[in-house]
């Protein structure tokens, strides 16, 4: 918008940045108002009150809404088709059964774990859960007594953390999005946060309530058995399968190193092809059509058996990927107006470093209003500005990516759908859901943002 010029100072349009959180708490909270709408609302409010002209303001909403979209729902769409294919085709207990072979039936809530995680590439939290929590507790059973915690929070543990720091998860993708970020190394840094963080937030944890709150294992899911394919996938395939699109996207970032430092000319057509491949949207394509013909077609699911079975894995995201284009709305005029500038500049005045900045704005809209998707899309849209003018590394802006996620997932209590899914799955009353989940929301997401903040110090200083 070269034809118009922000007139007001940083006060008044902090004080609108405030009045619109405050809008999207309220209507959200107080009214129920659904969280796409709420955003459309705050953003088309928003920028009527900045200033924007009136017959800018549908282009400046349009603009953010798609140029969001553009890239993070094709991401994920692709990884929601993914994770259906695996799980589907029994890869899920196949997995979790090898995890079991492999450390012994004394570790098996840890060997359930570390299938979790794997199984959390690709799969949502919520639909995650409701996948491996009839395979945990049916191992839990066998093992025998008041052991229900130990196994279902280390799996639910698993799939959050996944969800919260690693692509194509909707949380990381735009939040890389928003700022810049190279997609490639915010997955190699979200993995690395990933296994300390859930081993001590989710394994150690899951102990330890267990040992203070003893809980039957329900039998609320039946068997399994009955409801598994006749030709399940050997272990090693649905591994393979689920490191294909993490291969092929490291791979690109590797290249880019290489180019950068001269090691590899980026006219060279192998460079070029290998770069295409390691795409991210590329990389899960050929993940999700190598997964269509392993699991699918190789085991008698074909034609329109197949087509219908990708087909259920797009309703259940459609939610998530509309709330997040509308905060790419909200973050769109944020920057138009100039309201993100003057935040990033308020913020440099106050010392307050951005990676706090970030994982602060995002824990408060969290415990707020529960959504972790608002309160990131929110919190990131208010902190790009200064990213994306600072002078920060590729790693350093990794780094806040993952930060402002961390914060996204703080002590999530009863007005997180999440809570209410876990305190139903496990049996447990509102108080020890409150006692068991909501602190462990709240330690996943400090010793997340503990382990990125030794990740951006080292960036600091290499």
């Amino acid at each position: 918008m070269e034809d118009w010029t922000q007139t007001l100072g940083a006060v008044p349009l902090l004080g609108i940045a405030a009045g619109a959180i405050a809008l999207i708490l309220v209507l959200v909270i107080r009214f129920k108002v659904h969280a796409f709408l709420t955003l459309v609302i705050v953003s088309l409010l928003t920028a009527i009150a900045t200033g924007i002209p009136i017959n800018q303001v549908a282009n400046v909403l349009v603009g953010g809404f798609g140029s969001t979209l553009g890239s993070v729902a094709l991401l994920v769409g692709l990884g929601a088709m993914l994770g259906r294919l695996v799980e589907s085709s029994g890869g899920a207990k196949v997995l979790a059964d090898k995890m079991v072979d492999i450390f012994g039936e004394k570790r098996a809530p840890f060997a359930l774990g570390v299938a979790s995680l794997l199984m959390g590439f690709p799969i949502f939290f919520d639909a995650g859960l409701v996948v491996m929590l009839p395979i945990v507790f049916a191992v839990a059973r066998r093992m025998g007594g008041k052991n229900m915690l130990l196994y279902g929070i280390t799996a639910a543990a698993a799939f959050s953390v996944m969800h919260v720091f690693v692509p194509p998860h909707p949380g990381p993708i735009t939040a890389t999005e928003t700022y810049g970020a190279d997609l490639g190394l915010v997955l190699l840094v979200g993995l690395v946060v990933v296994f300390p963080t859930w081993y001590v937030t989710g394994y150690l944890w899951a102990k330890f309530v267990n040992k203070r709150n003893p809980l039957n294992v329900l039998s609320i899911f039946g068997g399994i058995d009955d409801d598994q394919p006749t030709n399940p996938p050997r272990p090693r395939t649905v591994m393979l399968i689920l490191a294909l699109p993490l291969v092929l996207i490291l791979m690109n970032t590797g290249l880019n190193s290489l180019r950068s430092i001269g090691v590899v000319n980026a006219d060279d057509l192998w460079v070029q092809a290998l770069t295409l491949i390691g795409t991210s949207a590329v990389a899960l394509l050929i993940s999700v059509l190598v997964a269509a013909f392993v699991l699918g077609k190789r085991r008698g699911v074909n034609g329109t058996a197949l087509e219908k079975l990708i087909d259920t894995a797009l309703g259940p995201i459609c939610s998530v990927i509309l709330i997040t284009g509308a905060g790419g709305m909200f973050g769109g005029v944020l920057r138009t107006s100039g309201i993100g500038g003057a935040l990033s500049d308020t913020l440099g005045d106050l010392g307050l470093p951005i990676i706090f900045a970030a994982y602060i704005i995002a824990v408060i809209l969290r415990v707020a209003q529960g959504s972790a998707t608002v309160a990131l899309v929110t919190a990131a849209a208010l902190v790009a500005p200064g990213v994306l003018a600072g002078d920060f590394n590729p790693l350093q802006i990794a780094a806040i990516v993952l930060a402002t996620a961390a914060g996204s997932v703080f002590a999530g209590h009863v007005n997180d759908s999440g809570f209410w899914l876990v305190g139903r799955l496990m049996g447990m009353d509102v108080k020890t859901t409150l006692k068991v989940w909501t602190v462990q929301q709240a330690l996943e997401s400090v010793m997340g943002f503990l382990v990125v903040l030794v990740i951006y110090g080292i960036a600091s200083v290499i």
